[in-house]
């Protein structure tokens, strides 16, 4: 089975992965005001349980994206997608707040080294010109499952109880792992379902950074660059950063958005699950266009770091006004229409700094450096969902956690600025 584009149909597994990635997550969002009612929590405790999830996803961004280095991203993906599958499926049987946090961070650990092990998927699958497409294309699958929970889950829940939603989107994620280990290689030369021409094009337009490190990398090693040479370094720390503030305005949408819809919108579950796909499908624009977007500016500019710093910096600009506009808009339609603008311009960032940290950072340590990127940025889902709770709960309720979110996406904006620039990062490549 030879084909010219096989790789394209890893980036379809990887979007699948993504999709069921981000359905499987936005499950108890969608179905907390059910799951509240049963099991008798307070927002104070749906906030506590929707950030407990990233303790162990933090841990084990950085952990899987070393284990994507060390042993392939195709067991690692295995073991992982297999893992959350597994422990949302256990969400069908708790019966406790203790019992749901234990599962949560269990579930969290499972998920964790999705976006690292996928980045590094796409750095052994794709040629440096396409990267922006990839990652975008890739992406796409996450705002994608979320918008598909909404109705899913919303309407499976709605008619067979919220415990059904949980098995059969675990069972979906069990039959992608038996395809996953089925089609995909660590690296096109080891599959017999790649031509040779597709594996010279892949092997021979690899990102900058591995082209400017390949005599290091083939030297044994002797001169190739510690880890901590390039996780501490500003280019990488200002990607982590700039990340971390979409992540905060992504995991308070994914967190809280059904609740917002239902609580302070006034919508029951049937027309949350239909509207709340809006956002969703909006973030999923942002993703593809904003991959399209980045490889056009880098055509006509052939700089790689600037065309990934126009969108990264349009996207949380714009993100951080429409967030600003939603704490103060006056009917459910203008909400949703900000909200949705919000995601479309926002979800053109994460593809942006994936992309340039594949330029900035050689094949070799993307997967651990990749990790501590993604530990970094997903602080913001321990962050974001317990603050947005408190913050309803005993503070100045919605309206404070979009202002909030808003300040947080400004500040992104300085230090991708400050601390990404053409001369840091040659400075990373060739020293």
């Amino acid at each position: 089975m030879f084909t010219k584009k096989y790789r394209w149909f890893i980036a379809i597994l990887l979007f699948l992965a993504g999709m069921l990635n981000y359905l499987d997550r936005s499950a108890l969002a969608v179905m907390a005001p059910l799951i509240k009612k049963e099991l008798v929590f307070d927002d104070a405790q749906m906030g506590i349980l929707f950030s407990v999830f990233f303790i162990g996803y933090c841990l084990f961004c950085f952990i899987g994206g070393w284990c994507a280095d060390r042993y392939g991203p195709k067991k690692t993906y295995a073991w992982a997608a297999g893992t959350w599958s597994i422990f949302c499926g256990a969400t069908a049987l708790v019966t406790s707040f203790y019992q749901l946090l234990i599962v949560r961070v269990i579930f969290g650990i499972g998920e964790g080294p999705m976006g690292t092990t996928t980045n590094k998927s796409i750095s052994n699958w794709f040629p440096k010109k396409e990267i922006g497409r990839a990652v975008g294309f890739v992406n796409a699958g996450q705002p994608l499952g979320a918008a598909l929970a909404a109705p899913i889950v919303g309407f499976v829940g709605l008619y067979l109880g919220w415990r059904i939603a949980f098995i059969v989107i675990a069972l979906l994620g069990l039959f992608w792992v038996l395809a996953w280990v089925t089609f995909f290689r660590d690296k096109p030369e080891l599959s017999n379902k790649v031509s040779q021409e597709e594996t010279d094009l892949i092997i021979t337009e690899r990102p900058a950074a591995d082209i400017k490190n390949s005599d290091n990398i083939s030297n044994g090693n002797k001169n190739q660059k510690s880890i901590f040479y390039y996780i501490l370094s500003l280019p990488v720390i200002g990607v982590a950063v700039s990340f971390f503030c979409f992540n905060y305005i992504q995991f308070f949408f994914l967190s809280w958005l059904p609740s917002y819809l239902t609580d302070y919108q006034h919508l029951d579950i049937k027309s949350m699950s239909v509207i709340g796909v809006l956002p969703w499908l909006g973030a999923a624009i942002g993703f593809i266009l904003g991959g399209v977007i980045t490889d056009n500016i880098y055509t006509k500019t052939n700089n790689f770091i600037l065309s990934r710093k126009i969108v990264i910096f349009t996207g949380l600009i714009v993100a951080a006004t429409c967030v600003l506009l939603t704490a103060y808009a006056s009917s459910t339609f203008s909400a949703v229409s900000f909200i949705t603008i919000a995601c479309l311009f926002g979800y053109m960032v994460p593809q942006a700094c994936w992309s340039l940290l594949q330029y900035i950072v050689p094949s070799v340590r993307i997967g651990s450096t990749g990790g501590f990127v993604h530990l970094l940025a997903n602080l913001a889902g321990i962050l974001s969902p317990s603050i947005t709770g408190f913050l309803i709960q005993y503070g100045g309720g919605y309206q404070s956690a979009f202002i909030l979110s808003s300040l947080i996406a400004v500040f992104g904006t300085f230090v991708l600025l400050l601390f990404i620039r053409q001369k840091s990062v040659d400075s990373l490549l060739n020293n």
